[in-house]
């Protein structure tokens, strides 16, 4: 499975758009319906407009009619990798299950597999506003 994400995110990674800090990242988001939505981040000279590739990746998908995330690749350009930011984290809690599998890696292939619960533990989540 993080294969299959893994070449699409690749893909994405080269549609960056980020000129000022120069990090390229991508995310490939497998739905439930068995779709994968990819996404790169756009960085804007207003700082606070800049978008990460995880959550272009979540919006391309619920746009289209997805609601649930099984699994997510997020990848760099950096010699490290990178986690999810706090509010992709935020993004992906409204859509994922707490096993959803978060795969963060980079282009060496090093990789760390996260469950989405050990990323965001106590996650604010939807069930929340809906009792």
């Amino acid at each position: 499975m993080s294969e299959s994400l893994f070449t699409i995110a690749k893909k994405y990674l080269n549609r960056a758009h980020s000129p000022y800090s120069k990090v390229k990242v991508a995310c490939a988001t497998l739905m439930n319906d068995g779709k994968i939505y990819g996404g790169c981040n756009i960085e804007n000279a207003s700082y606070g407009g800049t978008i990460c590739a995880e959550r272009v990746a979540i919006t391309k998908a619920v746009s289209e009619g997805a609601k649930s995330i099984k699994a997510i690749l997020v990848l760099t350009n950096q010699k490290e990798i990178w986690p999810p930011c706090g509010i992709c984290r935020q993004v992906m809690a409204e859509f994922a299950k707490s096993k959803t599998l978060v795969f963060t890696t980079n282009l060496k292939g090093q990789m760390i597999t996260y469950n989405f619960s050990d990323l965001l533990p106590g996650a604010y989540t939807p069930d929340y506003l809906l009792k």
